[in-house]
């Protein structure tokens, strides 16, 4: 992350050694520090100036870390609080944890892996801040269900509000799971048709000997079952919009007959002679490649061009990793209240594995892994072990993050876990030009763990 002028870490230590050494590095990292001697003093402190990150000792006279990292949790959650802890009391710091630290660094302090910490801190910091300010701005522009600030959705959001007033006809292409059930939902919502019906079909839903009568209607007596008349959903989308979802599963004789009433304005019901204007505004969407069905005779290519006055792309989850922290809280607070459960949040941990998981099943996967880590939770914060196994566990030959995978070339044979994990771990040391900072940032992990985890390899490989 690149630090914003300004960020103020406040140092909350007993040692006066130990804290003049971190603020002293701090400093030269280009924050701005202040520190405390006590958990009191610095609770003091941030109740009167603003603090956007604490580095905090656990063992300390007047208030010790825990207490201190509960009230200053209780006083402003937004404060990242990292704990700095000695190795035999890391159980005491899964404890700070719990009440309210976002990580902790064991001592003696690992300068890199103490910068990764503080960097990830104000990371989600500045990722909750934008999505809020997102959020405010969704709110007054009526689309509070799409979330997040990465740039693929700022482009995405900017294109909603250009399109959205204007009566074009709207192609949504994009992944299934990605949301575009919710895009077509915000553009009608921001619409001058806004305060009209929306009207949506799932297209691959209807059998196609049903799909003329769901669409435009039918008389009574049309057909065997007809037994009264129906008005279709362009009718009851008449003045409003009709979104059809999964438009590139029509029939072909069925998208001669969608072009013409586009064309026309008008529809005719089935058993009727009768054509009755409709003023209604069509949006599609569809996770299919429709050139490629015009290419393979499957989609008629004047119906794309008259659909497609205006595409919108929606991105795919691994394009807009950053959206992930605020989609989980969303997910997490629905789902909790749903289930009537308390849950204060993900570990680290956890959020480390649903930021390197490559989603292909996009959003929907996602608010699925959510749901089932809600109710299997026992305690109060969600880690790794209520999350699905495929998010834990990569499956063979496949890396964490895209650009890991890619050249991934793994010996013939080998597939255990341990020797996948070695095969990663050395090429992405390899591919960073024997840097083990780079290395960890990219692998995810702390530069003391790549260490140890390559000790471990040569001491193997010395016994074999």
């Amino acid at each position: 992350m690149t630090k914003e002028a300004g960020t103020l870490v406040l140092v909350v230590d007993d040692d006066p050694a130990h804290r003049l050494m971190i603020t002293t590095l701090l400093e030269e990292w280009g924050y701005r520090t202040r520190d405390a001697e006590d958990g009191k003093k610095a609770l003091d402190f941030i109740r009167a100036n603003p603090v956007d990150l604490i580095l905090m000792d656990m063992r300390m006279p007047e208030m010790d870390g825990i207490e201190a990292t509960r009230q200053i949790h209780g006083h402003n959650p937004a404060i990242r609080i990292v704990i700095m802890t000695a190795y035999s009391s890391i159980p005491t710091a899964v404890e700070a944890l719990k009440a309210g630290a976002f990580d902790y660094v064991t001592k003696p302090i690992d300068f890199e892996a103490l910068r990764l910490s503080m960097e990830r801190a104000l990371e989600h910091t500045r990722l909750l801040q934008e999505n809020e300010t997102l959020r405010r701005q969704l709110a007054q522009f009526q689309i509070p269900e799409i979330l997040g600030g990465s740039p693929a959705m700022r482009r995405l959001m900017d294109m909603i509000g250009l399109v959205a007033p204007s009566e074009a006809t709207v192609l949504i292409t994009g992944e299934s799971g990605t949301g575009k059930g919710l895009v077509a939902r915000a553009i009608h919502a921001n619409s001058q048709r806004r305060g009209k019906s929306l009207v949506e079909v799932n297209c691959a839903a209807i059998p196609e000997t049903l799909i003329e009568s769901e669409l435009f209607g039918h008389e009574k007596g049309a057909f065997s079952g007809a037994d009264r008349q129906r008005r279709g959903r362009f009718s009851m989308a008449d003045q409003g919009t009709l979104f059809l979802d999964e438009v590139g599963e029509l029939p072909l004789s069925m998208q001669a007959k969608l072009l013409s009433v586009l064309q026309q304005g008008h529809i005719q019901r089935v058993g009727s002679d009768v054509s009755i204007p409709v003023d209604v505004r069509v949006l599609a969407a569809t996770n299919r490649n429709l050139p490629q069905m015009i290419a393979g005779g499957a989609f008629r290519e004047d119906l794309y061009y008259r659909l497609n006055v205006v595409a919108l792309e929606v991105p795919p989850l691994r394009e807009r990793i950053e959206d992930i922290p605020v989609l989980v809280g969303h997910f997490q607070a629905h789902f909790a209240e749903k289930n009537k459960k308390i849950v204060k949040g993900f570990t680290p941990q956890a959020m480390d594995h649903l930021l390197r998981y490559s989603w292909p099943g996009n959003v929907r996967e996602l608010e699925n892994a959510v749901e089932r880590a809600v109710i299997l939770l026992r305690g109060e914060y969600i880690t790794e072990r209520e999350l699905p196994l495929s998010l834990r566990q990569p499956a063979p030959g496949e890396g964490t993050r895209k650009e890991e995978r890619e050249g991934a070339d793994l010996p013939e044979g080998e597939s255990t876990l341990a020797e996948l994990e070695r095969q990663q771990v050395l090429r992405v040391l390899e591919e960073s030009g024997g840097n083990k900072s780079e290395a960890a940032r990219r692998l995810g992990i702390t530069r003391r763990t790549l260490k140890l985890k390559l000790k471990k390899y040569e001491e193997e490989k010395g016994t074999t």
